[in-house]
């Protein structure tokens, strides 16, 4: 029996048609696409991605990057086709808050209307509030895009939708040995994109952005998301940044490397390199090992630093 993913989606830049969707119970996605998809899609989002990038950078002469291109046509095919019935999806009410409901049906297509492309949606009754999820989750679903796949959070989403409250310590990385380390540590992706130009990887490369937003952070791959994308400021490479908040371990090597072949074969430009960086807590003999037979990884590691700070001394 197939299991139920869950995606987090917004109705549009900062959930402004999530009154259009509750109220009409339907989800959807428009990306520049202007025609009827109905049985326009195929089983896999890669050749729906070679037919229909170009189209949408003819509709958008001003973006001429692969990489917008491709995050714009696979989250297309993903609301439309790759979501299937009785997959969940969560939405921000504009609020604050989120709601979430049951995808009903297939692709529909409704022509000058917001969100053309459309999925039908039964919305559950209850709100769930931010507050109540688990730090992992509430970061997960602060990210950039349209689409989010929070499916590694199934047993949380299903705790809040059914009314319950989850442990508020959840780890999903199973490289990660101890729960506490992971939610102390979870919130370094966000800390290293708020500080990039400060870091040595700043220096040479910028994460992916398109009109001032950022879509280089938890950028869709083939085989799971990519933690941050980058290119350099040269405009000749790419480069591939996986992070492990805590103990990584040598499996790392080969999960950036089919990232890293993801980007090569479907993003990067002709004569453009791509490059990864592994930054890690903790050094670690069996990745030295595995990046010693390698190319074009580096291994980083980061530290994390607390102090007080007196503000009144007691008499």
């Amino acid at each position: 029996m197939r299991s139920t993913n869950y995606y987090r989606i917004m109705p549009g830049p900062k959930s402004i048609y999530f009154e259009e969707c509750y109220k009409d119970n339907f989800i959807g996605t428009d990306f520049d696409i202007h025609i009827d998809l109905s049985n326009k899609f195929p089983d896999n989002w890669r050749d729906f991605n070679k037919e229909f990038i170009p189209i949408w950078l003819e509709n958008n002469p001003d973006k001429e990057s692969k990489v917008s291109a491709g995050l714009a046509c696979g989250m297309l095919w993903t609301v439309s086709y790759g979501m299937k019935q009785s997959d969940v999806v969560l939405c921000p009410d504009g609020s604050g808050n989120y709601i979430a409901g049951a995808v009903v049906g297939d692709y529909t297509f409704k022509p000058d209307s917001v969100l053309p492309h459309r999925r039908p949606v039964k919305w559950y009754s209850n709100v769930i509030v931010k507050s109540s999820m688990s730090k992992a989750l509430q970061n997960s679903i602060s990210s950039m895009g349209t689409v989010s796949n929070i499916t590694k959070y199934a047993a949380e989403l299903g705790e809040l939708i059914s009314g319950n409250t989850p442990p508020s310590i959840v780890a999903t990385d199973e490289s990660i040995e101890d729960p506490s380390t992971f939610a102390l540590e979870k919130h370094l992706e966000d800390f290293l994109v708020q500080n990039w130009g400060q870091t040595e990887l700043g220096r040479d490369y910028d994460i992916f952005k398109e009109n001032g937003e950022l879509i280089g952070q938890q950028y869709p791959s083939d085989t799971g998301p990519i933690d941050i994308l980058a290119i350099n400021k040269d405009k000749k490479s790419l480069l591939v940044i996986e992070l492990k908040r805590g103990r990584a371990s040598d499996g790392v090597v080969g999960q950036i490397q089919r990232y890293m072949g993801y980007v090569k074969e479907e993003l990067a430009e002709d004569g453009q390199e791509v490059y990864g960086a592994i930054i890690a807590l903790e050094d670690d003999l069996r990745i030295q090992r595995a990046l010693s037979v390698t190319k074009n990884i580096s291994f980083y590691t980061y530290r994390v630093e607390f102090s007080l700070k007196e503000i009144r001394k007691y008499n």
